[in-house]
């Protein structure tokens, strides 16, 4: 007798997955995640990584996201050939339904980040779909399925390139490391696909992110194919780059590696590189017909208790008072922690304010002096004054940072990872500043905030100009007045620490 597998089965499975994965960290990933913070030695990398394994279990005890960007989600199905459907939707339809459900929960409220329309108006659809699906027919009776919610950050970085035969992957990985910056939220994975076509490879990158995190292991038995030798060599070789967590230079740029191969065109050796952020969130589940799926609930022993260790370059600032005369005293590197009235503002927010400046029309705020965050947060449930409300990369902001500087008097900026040559330019040239907020800390942040309020462009949602009063938000000075970046001068600093270390072995 076939199995038969009910529509809302599989609506309620995904459903609940994603609700899952938005407030549950793998715990492969926390315990790698602990391992690599407690050898941790840059103290600014190691208190990324206790910002990050806090708000993991508080988002564990709390039930709310991780990172206030919640994905774009991406469904593998394995469907057994003997099974028969129950219901009156497309497969398609089952899988969205369950994606709109999961998003728009009032318990847990995920932000919906899917835009239609991606070269023209770019209109969010409301609930974060459609979804990216691949499906796969397998023998059996059985639906397999993997769910994952992939944050917009790390997607923006990956790579892809068609390699000569004889061309070395192993240099164009570490070529292109570098290259990704911060904005994809290290430490996390790396997923690498290696032949096929180029459709096929980017598809074995990203299905290689669900595997479980077992480069230790695999030390530990030997490699045994290409795939796992290249495994082996590409994680010494990226985390002797000496990037670290966030980019602020350290020993633990990336916890796994991961690669899929499938034999490939003679004349082709495609190769695809996918990272997974310190938000990694992602499950599996199988449906049998006997009923929906039920997540397994992790054990909260299975989260560290970590505290932050407050150093002695850390300094309290008043953003209602501070003044351009006292940031030029801030240092790259340094630990703040803001107090007062802070600006939200992103690539939507950014794009109306320049334009409505060239026609000549007045901002619905006076950024004068004043300190810009670059984030869209989660809406708040119950009584959140806001949701979850991490940095978002700050490199998407570049090509709008010095009219910004130049035309406002905007102060300073706080995001997410470093910011590229001509911002660090126009941060030097109007004596401005860039401050880190750690990426994967969403719902630690969103504790700092105090009240939130809409000053302008409410039509934009989470894009909107936000005021929110914050107390004790910790950021790390990022670029200083003189155009200093700590991105640059903290993985320079460390990869020759490292090189030392390895020479004295």
């Amino acid at each position: 007798m076939a199995t038969v597998i009910l529509q809302n089965d599989l609506i309620e499975s995904v459903a609940d997955a994603l609700q899952y994965i938005s407030y549950y960290h793998p715990v492969d990933f926390i315990q790698a995640l602990n391992t690599a913070y407690e050898k941790e030695a840059n103290p600014a990398a190691k208190d990324a990584m206790a910002q990050i394994l806090i708000n993991s279990r508080m988002c564990a005890v709390g039930h709310r996201p991780i990172c206030q960007d919640t994905g774009i989600v991406t469904v593998f199905l394995n469907v057994g050939m003997d099974i028969q459907w129950q219901g009156d939707m497309s497969v398609t339809d089952m899988v969205n339904e369950g994606v709109r459900r999961a998003y728009m929960n009032p318990d847990n409220k995920l932000r919906a980040s899917i835009l239609a329309d991606p070269d023209g108006a770019r209109s969010n659809t409301g609930d974060n779909t459609p979804c990216v699906i691949h499906y796969q027919l397998v023998p059996g009776d059985k639906l397999e399925v993997h769910v994952a919610a992939k944050g917009g950050g790390s997607e923006a970085k990956s790579k892809f390139a068609m390699l000569n035969p004889s061309d070395s992957l192993v240099d164009w990985v570490l070529k292109m490391v570098p290259v990704m910056g911060a904005g994809w939220c290290p430490p996390g994975m790396l997923g690498i696909g290696v032949g096929g076509t180029a459709e096929k490879a980017m598809i074995m990158a990203k299905e290689a992110l669900l595997e479980p995190i077992n480069i230790q292991e695999l030390r530990e038995k030997g490699a045994e194919t290409r795939a796992e030798e290249l495994r082996l060599e590409l994680y010494d070789s990226i985390n002797a780059l000496g990037i670290g967590a966030q980019g602020l230079g350290g020993l633990t740029t990336v916890l796994d590696v991961k690669v899929k191969d499938f034999p490939t065109h003679a004349a082709n050796k495609a190769v695809a590189m996918i990272p997974n952020c310190a938000a990694t969130r992602h499950t599996h589940f199988v449906l049998d017909g006997s009923g929906p799926a039920l997540m397994e609930v992790p054990s909260l022993d299975d989260w560290p208790e970590v505290t932050r260790e407050a150093g002695g370059n850390v300094r309290q600032v008043n953003l209602d008072t501070v003044t351009r005369e006292e940031i030029k005293d801030w240092k790259p590197g340094d630990t703040l922690l803001l107090n007062g009235k802070m600006l939200t503002g992103r690539d939507a927010a950014h794009k109306k304010m320049v334009d409505m400046m060239a026609a000549g029309e007045e901002l619905p705020v006076d950024l004068t002096g004043r300190f810009i965050y670059y984030v869209g947060p989660v809406d708040p449930v119950r009584d959140e004054v806001v949701g979850p409300a991490g940095p978002t990369t700050a490199t998407r902001m570049d090509k709008f940072t010095r009219t910004m500087l130049e035309e406002t008097g905007l102060m300073g900026m706080v995001g997410k990872a470093e910011r590229g040559p001509a911002a660090i330019e126009a941060i030097r040239d109007n004596q401005a500043v860039y401050l880190m907020a750690v990426g994967g800390a969403a719902y630690l942040v969103a504790q700092a905030i105090k009240s939130s309020k809409v000053l302008g462009f409410p039509e934009l949602g989470m894009e909107a100009i936000y005021e929110f009063e914050v107390k004790d938000m910790p950021v790390t000075v990022a670029v200083d007045v003189n155009g200093e970046s700590v991105h640059k001068t903290g993985p320079q600093v460390w990869k020759q620490k490292i090189e030392i270390g390895n020479l004295l072995k």
